[in-house]
């Protein structure tokens, strides 16, 4: 207690803090690889870049900071507008969009 009667909770400094994350997932498989480790719906060689680049989109807030050497960030187009692609490896890809901060509709496609 401080002096004239003040509790601590007078002293405390309020914090807002933002929470992003990924949001909707389109490829149930992937889902499923990012919240339990499940490899059964996705390829298994690619689960260790795949946890990156989850791992990274998750605490993303734009699609700019998916901008990794090596992982060809790159706006998609036609139906896909405002989606983003990475490349997984050869023809795989994971895709997403951002609403606000918040990616949503993360895919793993392969495109042939």
């Amino acid at each position: 207690m401080k002096a004239g009667g003040n509790n601590f909770l007078d002293e405390c400094i309020s914090y807002q803090y933002t929470i992003h994350m990924i949001r909707s997932f389109r490829h149930a498989g992937l889902e499923s690889f990012y919240r339990t480790d499940s490899k059964a719906g996705i390829q298994p060689a690619h689960a260790t870049k795949l946890r990156r680049q989850l791992t990274l989109l998750d605490a993303s807030t734009s699609p700019q900071e998916m901008n990794v050497p090596g992982w060809h960030l790159h706006p998609l187009k036609g139906k896909l507008k405002d989606h983003w692609s990475v490349r997984v490896s050869g023809n795989w890809r994971m895709t997403f969009k951002f609403e606000g901060v918040d990616a949503i509709l993360v895919d793993y496609q392969d495109y042939h």
